[in-house]
């Protein structure tokens, strides 16, 4: 938890939002640690499971998604996320999650994105302020990449991004060059008018709606891409894993950090619609 609030303070995060420890006891040990997107039913079975499928439990659950983000007045397990807490507290597993604050980190979820796909020169897109060490911090990244098409980044992104059964969608002339990039991982409604005021030929985010996406379009560059919201912020899971582990290994202790594998999308599979209007 310490290390967590070093990398990711609670007060980066945005007034609505709900980070820190959700359920467990900070004075229990923590040997073994799962990294999920979000905390599921599945993901709670995972870490009940253990490393590898063992049968002994993780310690501890670190996902970037709260589990509740608004109040909750009543927990029954025959609710969802009542289950997941009656799953996790009856198997002594803590779980927390840094969300907001991960997102505007130096070395956060919009980090991770941008080196995903090779972004030169990042700035955050929406700059919120400095961290301890001097850093530029906030939402989003805008960098460079070598000239290139859309159509060919799309390419790229589409490669590299993990695979969902969404994939990515793309918005403007496929054989318009482009060099300068935003990225946003997650919901990125909000920052259509910050990557066009920041000179971006292309934005990358998720979950961009039908009349926002339209009426940008409309209004000009950047050219759009639309990849899950999963596949667009958990890339920054190995991100963490390989910071925990090394920061045990300098401590000198041993902890085992897997990165859960689950797709924890809403939609399990895709398909091209090819009817005709009448």
């Amino acid at each position: 938890m310490a290390l967590m609030e070093s990398w990711y303070p609670a007060e980066t995060a945005q007034s609505w939002d709900r980070v820190g420890l959700i359920v467990g006891d900070p004075g229990a040990p923590a040997k073994s640690i799962l990294l999920a997107l979000d905390p599921t039913a599945m993901v709670a079975a995972q870490a009940v499971a253990g490393p590898d499928g063992g049968g002994d439990c993780f310690d501890m659950v670190i996902t970037h998604h709260p589990l509740l983000l608004r109040g909750a007045s009543f927990l029954p397990v025959s609710d969802p996320k009542g289950a997941v807490v009656t799953t996790l507290i009856r198997s002594g597993i803590a779980l927390f999650n840094a969300h907001t604050n991960a997102d505007v980190a130096c070395d956060g979820v919009a980090t991770a994105l941008a080196d995903l796909i090779g972004l030169r020169e990042a700035t955050p897109l929406e700059p919120s302020g400095i961290d301890a060490d001097g850093h530029d911090i906030g939402l989003g990244r805008v960098g460079n990449v070598d000239e290139t098409t859309l159509g060919a980044l799309a390419d790229h992104v589409a490669a590299v991004l993990p695979a969902g059964p969404t994939g990515l969608l793309v918005g403007g002339d496929e054989a318009m060059r482009v060099r300068r990039v935003a990225v946003l991982g997650g919901a990125g409604d909000s920052a259509l008018e910050a990557a066009r005021e920041a000179g971006a030929d292309v934005y990358l985010t998720a979950d961009l709606r039908h009349h926002p996406a339209s009426e940008h379009l409309e209004g000009g560059s950047p050219a759009l891409l639309c990849g899950s919201h999963w596949a667009t912020e958990s890339p920054w899971l190995p991100v963490l894993a390989r910071r925990l582990r090394a920061a045990a290994a300098n401590a000198g202790v041993e902890v085992c950090v897997e990165v859960s594998t689950i797709v924890t999308e809403p939609w399990t599979s895709h398909r091209v619609t090819q009817g005709e209007l009448a």
